[in-house]
């Protein structure tokens, strides 16, 4: 059961570590690459006020951005902001999100997202706090996948896990997490594969690999081969 006003609580948290992280930053460091390919780190801040934008305008019936062209331009354009107007719109952008999230609402109700994707109403808090952790970390100015809450990135695995349940370029895997050894695996990647690749290891490192920011350092595979596969972006 997908409770959106712990999530929004969970968003709001994440936020205000987000900023209060970039506040240290300034105008220089804004401008160096970030972990993301082609991305300064104030593309990723642009990307996420955007998102934060976006997301309202599911919330409120609209389309989730004009067009990609119109995504990226907006992204290119906030990029090689200052750090003062960086932060105010990561503010502003994160507080009306909010705002739409706790107003009275159908949270049963069917969205769409990007490219006909379509989810729950009720999931779109989650996914924000998906956008805010990640991207905190793609920063690379000291928070880490070790870093983000155990309680999210459970739930990211699993969200990730059911992403790629019956790709066709992923085979079968069972994914097991060491510090919750009692937990029943979760199964991803085909699942008319009869021996799956089982892949084991700490949260963040499974976190890392299903995200597909780290190739799997930290991961042990058994099974048919003991080579972890290459899965497809997101």
């Amino acid at each position: 059961m997908i409770d959106h006003a712990h999530d929004l609580a969970s968003v709001r948290d994440a936020t205000e570590r987000l900023l209060t992280a970039v506040s240290k930053l300034d105008n220089a460091v804004l401008a160096e690459p970030s972990r993301l390919p082609g991305w300064t780190r104030g593309h990723v801040l642009a990307h996420l006020a955007r998102n934060a934008d976006a997301l309202v305008n599911v919330l409120q019936g609209r389309p989730m951005y004009v067009s990609g062209e119109a995504r990226d331009a907006d992204i290119e354009r906030g990029a090689p902001r200052p750090l003062d107007i960086q932060l105010t719109d990561l503010r502003e952008s994160a507080a009306r999100f909010h705002e739409t999230g706790v107003a009275p609402a159908d949270w049963s109700r069917t969205v769409e997202l990007r490219n006909g994707v379509t989810d729950s109403a009720a999931r779109l808090p989650f996914r924000r706090w998906a956008e805010v952790e990640l991207h905190h970390v793609d920063l690379g100015i000291g928070y880490e996948l070790e870093d983000v809450p155990a309680e999210f990135a459970d739930r990211e695995i699993d969200f990730l896990a059911d992403r790629f349940r019956d790709h066709p370029e992923v085979p079968g895997i069972t994914l097991s997490v060491a510090e919750d050894p009692g937990r029943p695996v979760r199964r991803t990647g085909r699942q008319a594969d009869s021996e799956p690749l089982t892949v084991s290891g700490p949260a963040h490192a499974l976190l890392g690999w299903l995200s597909g920011r780290t190739r799997g350092d930290g991961l042990t595979a058994l099974g048919r081969s003991t080579a972890l596969p290459a899965l497809p972006p997101l």
